[in-house]
């Protein structure tokens, strides 16, 4: 009998990748002992190169960060990297520099949980295919707290504005799974914590049908800001029966058509240093090998 697949599995909807986190840092030297240091990642060498921003690559996503005052996402960024026991040393080895500012890092039983000088927490993972498919370096989620009772009417927002599917992660409802990319979503916790005030940090997604979600979005009046032909950005996420704001945080909505679309980007194998060097593995592996993710059925 010829073997069947589940083809609704591989749809992505409108938005076909996470390309970046966004948050604003206001000092170059401490964020680089953090983000590259520490977590392993690789500062972009070739655009955002000098002391005005920084680029950070993660895999095909990166970390955005403006030199200015300092935002924090309101929930975290899950990443993948490999090699729990490097990655540890890594964050040891800096804790003396960020000695009075936020950083710290906790281990769990399956993430590590770094947070940055100034607050904002990582939650970095290693490989694992049945989370978080082909991915052994990237961002395959980043999670915001969110009010209670507002994850359903996310779901719906997604769903009906911006075409991206969107479904309740747990059976109480209190958890919404955006799906925005190959293995990458948003996710919405609920939570009954206060939260702080939006700082102005934001997400950027591009996706396909670039011009119904904004036809959308204008007829809500939920465009901020007309960037360029390429990008525009939103920041409410609404109830679409009453209009009122269930969360927000800034969007930055990209066609696949700029010029940025899967730019290929470096990433460096953080564990070969000068006294360890061996011809050709300066790069990390950041695509699961497929023996590792294409098994038998």
């Amino acid at each position: 009998m010829q073997q069947t697949f589940d083809r609704a599995a591989e749809d992505l909807g409108n938005s076909i990748h996470l390309e970046h986190v966004n948050v604003q840092i206001p000092d170059q030297h401490l964020a680089t002992l953090f983000y590259v240091a520490g977590l392993g990642l690789t500062r972009d060498p070739y655009l955002m190169v000098s002391d005005n921003n920084m680029w950070v690559n993660v895999g095909r996503s990166q970390f955005h960060l403006p030199t200015g005052t300092p935002q924090v996402l309101r929930g975290h960024t899950g990443i993948v990297i490999s090699g729990r026991e490097a990655l540890l040393g890594r964050l040891a080895s800096v804790a003396k520099k960020l000695d009075g500012t936020r950083f710290a890092f906790h281990e769990h039983n399956d993430y590590v949980e770094a947070t940055c000088p100034w607050g904002n927490r990582v939650r970095c993972h290693e490989p694992d295919a049945a989370r978080f498919g082909r991915i052994a370096l990237g961002i395959p989620y980043v999670e915001f707290d969110v009010p209670v009772g507002t994850a359903p009417a996310i779901c719906t927002f997604y769903r009906e504005i911006m075409d991206i599917p969107a479904e309740p992660a747990n059976g109480d409802g209190a958890v919404a799974r955006v799906k925005v990319g190959k293995d990458q979503h948003l996710v919405f916790r609920e939570t009954d914590r206060p939260l702080p005030e939006f700082d102005e940090h934001h997400v950027q997604i591009y996706v396909a049908d670039f011009s119904g979600p904004h036809r959308r979005l204008n007829e809500r009046g939920l465009i901020t800001c007309e960037d360029n032909r390429y990008q525009y950005r939103f920041r409410d996420i609404v109830d679409l029966d009453s209009g009122r704001t269930l969360f927000t945080v800034e969007h930055e909505v990209r066609s696949v058509t700029h010029p940025l679309f899967l730019r290929p980007l470096v990433n460096r194998n953080p564990t070969s240093t000068n006294r360890t060097y061996s011809t050709g593995h300066d790069e990390a592996l950041w695509a699961m090998a497929p023996e590792l993710f294409d098994r038998p059925a």
